[in-house]
Protein backbone atom coordinates (compact mmCIF):
# COMPACT_ATOMS: atom_id res chain seq x y z
CA UNK A 1 0.00 0.00 0.00
CA UNK A 2 3.26 2.47 0.08
CA UNK A 3 2.39 5.35 -2.11
CA UNK A 4 -1.78 5.07 -2.40
CA UNK A 5 -4.12 6.49 -0.65
CA UNK A 6 -7.73 5.36 0.58
CA UNK A 7 -11.12 6.25 0.95
CA UNK A 8 -12.69 4.87 4.14
CA UNK A 9 -16.51 5.95 4.69
CA UNK A 10 -17.75 4.70 8.37
CA UNK A 11 -14.63 5.63 9.77
CA UNK A 12 -15.12 6.80 13.11
CA UNK A 13 -15.13 3.08 14.81
CA UNK A 14 -16.26 -0.83 14.07
CA UNK A 15 -15.15 -1.91 10.12
CA UNK A 16 -14.37 1.53 8.91
CA UNK A 17 -11.87 1.91 11.68
CA UNK A 18 -10.48 -1.37 11.32
CA UNK A 19 -10.10 -0.86 7.60
CA UNK A 20 -8.20 2.61 7.90
CA UNK A 21 -5.67 1.07 10.42
CA UNK A 22 -4.96 -1.91 8.14
CA UNK A 23 -4.28 0.21 5.33
CA UNK A 24 -2.22 2.62 7.04
CA UNK A 25 -0.21 -0.09 8.64
CA UNK A 26 0.45 -1.48 5.39
CA UNK A 27 1.83 2.59 3.88
CA UNK A 28 -1.62 3.73 2.83
CA UNK A 29 -2.90 7.61 3.41
CA UNK A 30 -6.21 7.42 4.31
CA UNK A 31 -9.45 9.58 3.37
CA UNK A 32 -11.44 9.19 6.14
CA UNK A 33 -15.01 10.52 6.79
CA UNK A 34 -18.14 9.37 9.48
CA UNK A 35 -21.13 11.32 9.97
CA UNK A 36 -20.69 11.66 13.63
CA UNK A 37 -24.24 11.78 14.57
CA UNK A 38 -26.97 9.30 15.23
CA UNK A 39 -30.02 8.44 12.88
CA UNK A 40 -33.72 8.87 14.52
CA UNK A 41 -34.65 5.11 13.55
CA UNK A 42 -30.96 3.40 14.06
CA UNK A 43 -31.90 1.52 17.45
CA UNK A 44 -28.08 2.40 18.50
CA UNK A 45 -25.79 4.76 18.95
CA UNK A 46 -23.49 5.70 15.90
CA UNK A 47 -19.90 6.86 15.86
CA UNK A 48 -19.29 9.98 17.49
CA UNK A 49 -16.82 12.71 17.27
CA UNK A 50 -14.27 11.97 20.10
CA UNK A 51 -14.55 7.75 17.81
CA UNK A 52 -13.33 9.43 14.97
CA UNK A 53 -10.45 11.35 16.82
CA UNK A 54 -9.71 8.31 18.11
CA UNK A 55 -9.20 6.51 14.29
CA UNK A 56 -7.20 9.58 14.04
CA UNK A 57 -4.70 9.16 16.66
CA UNK A 58 -4.38 4.96 15.38
CA UNK A 59 -3.59 5.85 11.79
CA UNK A 60 -0.96 7.94 12.85
CA UNK A 61 0.25 5.37 15.88
CA UNK A 62 0.65 3.23 12.22
CA UNK A 63 3.08 5.69 11.00
CA UNK A 64 -0.03 6.63 8.43
CA UNK A 65 -1.39 9.89 6.94
CA UNK A 66 -4.84 10.88 7.35
CA UNK A 67 -7.36 13.44 6.89
CA UNK A 68 -10.65 13.01 8.59
CA UNK A 69 -13.60 14.81 8.01
CA UNK A 70 -17.34 14.65 9.38
CA UNK A 71 -19.57 13.66 6.03
CA UNK A 72 -23.08 11.97 5.25
CA UNK A 73 -22.94 9.30 3.00
CA UNK A 74 -26.56 10.78 2.05
CA UNK A 75 -25.28 13.87 1.03
CA UNK A 76 -23.87 13.76 -2.30
CA UNK A 77 -22.35 17.27 -2.16
CA UNK A 78 -20.70 17.32 1.01
CA UNK A 79 -19.54 13.70 0.48
CA UNK A 80 -17.86 14.96 -3.09
CA UNK A 81 -16.25 18.13 -1.52
CA UNK A 82 -14.30 15.73 1.20
CA UNK A 83 -13.34 13.33 -1.02
CA UNK A 84 -11.92 16.54 -3.51
CA UNK A 85 -10.47 17.66 -0.32
CA UNK A 86 -8.53 14.95 0.35
CA UNK A 87 -7.41 13.95 -3.29
CA UNK A 88 -5.83 17.67 -3.22
CA UNK A 89 -4.10 16.68 0.12
CA UNK A 90 -2.59 13.46 -0.90
CA UNK A 91 -2.50 14.20 -4.63
CA UNK A 92 -4.26 10.52 -5.80
CA UNK A 93 -7.01 8.57 -5.03
CA UNK A 94 -6.32 4.28 -5.61
CA UNK A 95 -8.77 2.59 -2.83
CA UNK A 96 -12.39 3.04 -2.09
CA UNK A 97 -14.01 1.25 1.03
CA UNK A 98 -17.71 1.43 1.29
CA UNK A 99 -18.65 0.88 4.44
CA UNK A 100 -20.85 2.93 5.85
CA UNK A 101 -23.96 1.40 6.75
CA UNK A 102 -26.46 0.90 9.61
CA UNK A 103 -29.08 -1.91 10.94
CA UNK A 104 -32.70 -1.26 12.34
CA UNK A 105 -34.37 -4.97 12.92
CA UNK A 106 -37.69 -5.51 12.90
CA UNK A 107 -40.63 -7.74 11.03
CA UNK A 108 -41.59 -6.32 7.57
CA UNK A 109 -44.96 -5.36 7.88
CA UNK A 110 -43.98 -3.39 11.37
CA UNK A 111 -40.97 -0.85 9.15
CA UNK A 112 -42.36 2.49 9.10
CA UNK A 113 -41.29 4.11 6.11
CA UNK A 114 -38.91 6.49 7.74
CA UNK A 115 -36.72 3.11 8.70
CA UNK A 116 -36.86 1.90 5.14
CA UNK A 117 -36.09 4.62 3.62
CA UNK A 118 -33.17 5.66 5.86
CA UNK A 119 -31.76 2.39 5.77
CA UNK A 120 -31.61 2.44 2.30
CA UNK A 121 -30.37 6.21 1.91
CA UNK A 122 -27.14 5.31 3.76
CA UNK A 123 -26.58 1.51 3.00
CA UNK A 124 -27.48 1.63 -0.57
CA UNK A 125 -27.70 5.30 -1.93
CA UNK A 126 -24.83 6.24 0.45
CA UNK A 127 -22.65 3.41 -1.13
CA UNK A 128 -23.42 4.68 -4.41
CA UNK A 129 -22.70 8.60 -3.40
CA UNK A 130 -19.60 7.33 -2.40
CA UNK A 131 -18.87 5.90 -5.55
CA UNK A 132 -19.90 8.45 -7.72
CA UNK A 133 -17.51 10.84 -6.06
CA UNK A 134 -14.59 8.56 -6.06
CA UNK A 135 -14.74 7.13 -9.87
CA UNK A 136 -13.44 10.27 -11.43
CA UNK A 137 -10.31 10.39 -9.29
CA UNK A 138 -9.78 6.52 -10.20
CA UNK A 139 -10.14 7.06 -13.44
CA UNK A 140 -7.64 10.25 -13.52
CA UNK A 141 -5.40 7.87 -11.70
CA UNK A 142 -5.64 5.48 -14.70
CA UNK A 143 -6.89 2.46 -11.89
CA UNK A 144 -8.08 1.89 -8.67
CA UNK A 145 -9.71 -1.23 -6.63
CA UNK A 146 -13.12 -0.43 -5.06
CA UNK A 147 -14.81 -2.42 -2.06
CA UNK A 148 -18.32 -2.39 -1.46
CA UNK A 149 -19.31 -3.68 2.29
CA UNK A 150 -22.50 -5.68 1.74
CA UNK A 151 -23.51 -8.32 3.66
CA UNK A 152 -24.55 -11.99 3.95
CA UNK A 153 -27.92 -10.30 4.22
CA UNK A 154 -26.74 -9.26 0.62
CA UNK A 155 -26.57 -13.04 -0.54
CA UNK A 156 -30.22 -14.67 0.50
CA UNK A 157 -33.04 -13.20 2.38
CA UNK A 158 -32.70 -12.43 6.33
CA UNK A 159 -36.00 -12.51 8.46
CA UNK A 160 -36.76 -9.07 10.41
CA UNK A 161 -34.08 -7.43 8.00
CA UNK A 162 -35.87 -6.54 4.63
CA UNK A 163 -34.95 -3.27 4.41
CA UNK A 164 -31.27 -4.28 5.02
CA UNK A 165 -30.95 -7.27 2.66
CA UNK A 166 -33.06 -5.37 0.05
CA UNK A 167 -30.29 -2.54 0.34
CA UNK A 168 -27.28 -5.48 0.57
CA UNK A 169 -28.38 -7.27 -2.07
CA UNK A 170 -28.90 -4.01 -4.47
CA UNK A 171 -25.02 -3.12 -3.27
CA UNK A 172 -24.43 -6.37 -5.37
CA UNK A 173 -25.84 -5.17 -8.25
CA UNK A 174 -24.21 -2.26 -8.14
CA UNK A 175 -21.25 -3.79 -7.61
CA UNK A 176 -21.45 -6.11 -11.09
CA UNK A 177 -22.51 -3.18 -13.11
CA UNK A 178 -19.55 -1.14 -12.27
CA UNK A 179 -17.34 -3.74 -12.21
CA UNK A 180 -18.41 -4.04 -16.10
CA UNK A 181 -18.33 -0.12 -16.67
CA UNK A 182 -15.09 0.40 -15.05
CA UNK A 183 -13.48 -2.52 -16.66
CA UNK A 184 -11.65 -0.96 -19.50
CA UNK A 185 -10.01 2.00 -17.24
CA UNK A 186 -8.49 -0.81 -14.77
CA UNK A 187 -10.89 0.29 -11.94
CA UNK A 188 -11.81 -2.96 -9.80
CA UNK A 189 -15.02 -3.61 -7.94
CA UNK A 190 -15.66 -5.73 -5.59
CA UNK A 191 -17.95 -7.03 -2.55
CA UNK A 192 -17.25 -8.66 0.94
CA UNK A 193 -20.13 -10.17 2.70
CA UNK A 194 -19.56 -10.84 6.57
CA UNK A 195 -21.37 -13.25 9.25
CA UNK A 196 -21.60 -11.47 12.82
CA UNK A 197 -18.69 -8.93 13.35
CA UNK A 198 -18.31 -7.76 16.55
CA UNK A 199 -18.96 -4.11 16.38
CA UNK A 200 -21.12 -1.64 17.97
CA UNK A 201 -23.72 -2.64 15.24
CA UNK A 202 -23.06 -6.30 15.47
CA UNK A 203 -23.53 -6.83 19.06
CA UNK A 204 -26.26 -3.99 19.50
CA UNK A 205 -29.29 -4.82 21.90
CA UNK A 206 -31.40 -5.22 18.62
CA UNK A 207 -29.00 -7.54 17.00
CA UNK A 208 -28.57 -9.30 20.40
CA UNK A 209 -32.71 -9.54 20.27
CA UNK A 210 -32.43 -11.16 16.66
CA UNK A 211 -31.02 -14.33 18.30
CA UNK A 212 -32.54 -14.82 21.26
CA UNK A 213 -36.24 -13.33 21.19
CA UNK A 214 -37.10 -15.71 24.05
CA UNK A 215 -35.12 -13.21 26.36
CA UNK A 216 -36.40 -9.33 27.55
CA UNK A 217 -33.07 -8.36 27.65
CA UNK A 218 -30.00 -10.99 25.99
CA UNK A 219 -26.62 -10.17 26.71
CA UNK A 220 -23.79 -11.27 24.22
CA UNK A 221 -23.13 -13.98 25.95
CA UNK A 222 -26.50 -15.22 26.32
CA UNK A 223 -26.59 -15.07 21.63
CA UNK A 224 -23.18 -16.48 21.76
CA UNK A 225 -24.60 -19.73 21.10
CA UNK A 226 -26.73 -18.78 18.20
CA UNK A 227 -24.43 -16.50 16.38
CA UNK A 228 -22.12 -19.88 16.31
CA UNK A 229 -24.91 -21.69 14.80
CA UNK A 230 -25.48 -19.61 11.53
CA UNK A 231 -21.77 -20.42 10.62
CA UNK A 232 -19.73 -23.48 9.46
CA UNK A 233 -16.81 -23.26 11.66
CA UNK A 234 -17.82 -23.45 15.33
CA UNK A 235 -16.82 -19.65 15.83
CA UNK A 236 -19.80 -16.62 16.79
CA UNK A 237 -18.43 -14.16 14.74
CA UNK A 238 -15.49 -13.16 12.49
CA UNK A 239 -13.01 -10.60 13.82
CA UNK A 240 -12.33 -7.51 12.53
CA UNK A 241 -8.81 -7.91 11.40
CA UNK A 242 -10.21 -10.87 9.22
CA UNK A 243 -12.69 -8.75 7.61
CA UNK A 244 -9.78 -5.79 7.45
CA UNK A 245 -7.67 -8.48 5.77
CA UNK A 246 -9.78 -9.68 2.94
CA UNK A 247 -10.30 -5.73 2.17
CA UNK A 248 -6.60 -5.36 2.46
CA UNK A 249 -5.98 -8.30 -0.74
CA UNK A 250 -8.78 -6.88 -2.49
CA UNK A 251 -7.53 -3.68 -2.72
CA UNK A 252 -4.13 -4.70 -3.50
CA UNK A 253 -1.97 -5.50 -6.57
CA UNK A 254 -2.39 -9.20 -5.56
CA UNK A 255 -5.89 -9.05 -6.73
CA UNK A 256 -5.32 -7.06 -9.34
CA UNK A 257 -8.10 -9.55 -11.95
CA UNK A 258 -9.75 -10.15 -8.98
CA UNK A 259 -13.05 -8.20 -9.88
CA UNK A 260 -16.89 -8.86 -10.24
CA UNK A 261 -16.51 -11.24 -7.52
CA UNK A 262 -19.07 -11.27 -4.16
CA UNK A 263 -16.25 -12.46 -1.70
CA UNK A 264 -17.89 -14.00 1.58
CA UNK A 265 -15.99 -13.81 4.98
CA UNK A 266 -18.18 -15.63 6.62
CA UNK A 267 -16.90 -18.96 8.71
CA UNK A 268 -18.90 -21.09 5.83
CA UNK A 269 -22.28 -18.99 6.76
CA UNK A 270 -23.46 -18.73 3.58
CA UNK A 271 -23.30 -23.07 3.14
CA UNK A 272 -25.91 -23.26 6.13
Amino acid sequence: MSGKVALVTGAARGQGRSHCVRLAQEGADIIALDVCRNIDTVPYALGTEADLAETVALVEESGGRILARHADVRDREGLTAVVDEGVALFGALDIVSANAGVMSPAKTLELTSEMWQDLLDVNLVGVYNTCAAAIPHLIAGKGGSIVLTSSCSGLRGTPNLAHYSAAKHGVVGLMRTLAIELAPEFIRVNTIHTTVVPTGMGLSDAVLELFRPDLPRPTVEDARAGFAQQNLIPVPWVELDDVSNALLFLASDESRYITGVALPVDAGSMEK
